[in-house]
């Protein structure tokens, strides 16, 4: 497997490389830009990686500007500091959406997608389109959750917010009701359609459909009021995150 990775920042560069190595000996890393212009000119010659690694905050821009000027038919993970832009991520040709500090396991599990993706297949022979609807139409469906000695379905449709409380997450039902899960806000993410889910600060990932009231908010934030839920600092849209909360909401 051919691998480009785009990275600004060499430590960062550096570690993916290294866990690269430690996941699959027989990854060839073609080479680290970190540039936007740079990997413009890099995605023109030969030979094309199987897979890039991408960041987002490039010396010279956002990588977006990429896919505004080049053709990239290209399977990407991202991986980033920023959790704002997964929604942006998901309309390019992205497989996966890892936040830094990158983990050994989640990094796995983003290959191993693309792996079962490409099992068996040329990708530059395949339509990426089809390949990225197959992927798109993975996201959970529903949770599987622990009550005692019981256990429950919860369909998706039926999941109002995630949050954490006590350093413990949580999934919450359009009836209030809380039910512990295993999984962190950021695995949450890679989870859940970011068409309809939307990380609002650090404690929460709310569902489109929960939202029934936007109010201002001090500090140019907003706050949200969620179908049977009173109002909480738990809905606060953080500042740095309320321009794009918009372009979803409204999109």
């Amino acid at each position: 497997m051919n691998i480009l990775i785009i990275e600004n920042e060499k430590p960062a560069a550096d570690k993916l490389i290294r866990l690269l190595m430690k996941i699959d000996k027989s990854i060839t890393i073609l080479g680290v830009i970190e540039t936007v212009e740079g990997t413009i000119n890099r995605i023109q010659e030969n030979p094309q990686p199987d897979l890039i690694l991408m960041d987002i905050q490039l010396d010279d821009g956002l990588c977006f500007e990429i896919f505004e000027t080049a053709n990239i038919e290209i399977p990407i993970i991202f991986t980033t500091a920023y959790d704002e832009y997964i929604l942006k991520a998901f309309k390019v040709n992205s497989i996966d959406y890892l936040l830094k500090p990158i983990e050994e396991g989640l990094l796995n599990a983003a290959l191993a997608k693309f792996k079962k993706l490409y099992a068996d297949k040329d990708p530059f022979k395949q339509d990426f389109k089809q390949l990225l609807f197959e992927f798109r139409n993975q996201f959970k469906s529903r949770f599987l959750i622990k009550i005692g000695d019981k256990y429950r379905s919860v369909p998706i449709g039926e999941i109002s917010h995630f949050h954490i409380n006590a350093r413990s997450v949580f999934l919450s039902d359009f009836q209030g009701k809380d039910y512990g899960i295993d999984y962190s806000l950021e695995q949450l993410q890679t989870m859940v359609d970011p068409r309809k889910f939307f990380r609002i600060n650090r404690e929460c990932i709310v569902n489109i459909e929960s939202i029934s009231l936007m109010y201002s908010y001090s500090s140019s934030r907003l706050q949200l009021t969620l179908k049977n839920l009173e109002k909480s600092d738990l809905f606060v849209v953080s500042r740095d995150k309320v321009p794009e909360f918009k372009r979803w909401i409204d999109r």
